[in-house]
């Protein structure tokens, strides 16, 4: 069966949950909550991505924007389907659709730990913010 790519609907959230825990790297946070994810889904409306093989969820990535700058969030690829391009598929998915909302730029936070996931966002093009950490608060 051929892997199709669509919008990220939140019927899909419970899968990607499952999918995020599968996938080493991504950590579950503050913020992922069903209705965390609902309100990000309908503030950025058509760029985050699943990838699908019938109707199983093998692949998924949050993607929004501030209005300035975008981001991706979560992206992951189910183990057995690693290795296919999926990865790079729905990250160029995402940055078509942030190009369309007029973004030149997009951002993301890969963990320290995790140099699997920063060989892939190196592979693809990505590169460290030399001079800049990420900083957060509780608000």
């Amino acid at each position: 069966m051929e892997i199709e790519t669509r919008e990220f609907l939140i019927n899909d959230y419970e899968a990607a949950v499952e999918l995020w825990k599968r996938v080493e790297g991504l950590d579950i946070a503050e913020g992922d909550d069903r209705e965390s994810i609902r309100r990000f889904l309908g503030q950025n409306r058509g760029l985050s991505r699943v990838a699908t093989d019938g109707s199983t969820i093998v692949g998924a990535a949050l993607c929004g924007h501030d209005g300035r700058r975008g981001y991706i969030y979560h992206l992951a690829v189910d183990p057995a389907y690693q290795g296919r391009q999926l990865g790079k598929r729905l990250v160029e998915e995402c940055l078509a659709g942030l190009r369309r909302a007029g973004l030149e730029r997009a951002n993301i936070l890969v963990a320290k730990d995790n140099p699997r996931g920063r060989d892939f966002w190196r592979r693809t093009g990505w590169e460290d913010l030399d001079g800049a950490a990420a900083m957060g608060i509780d608000v």
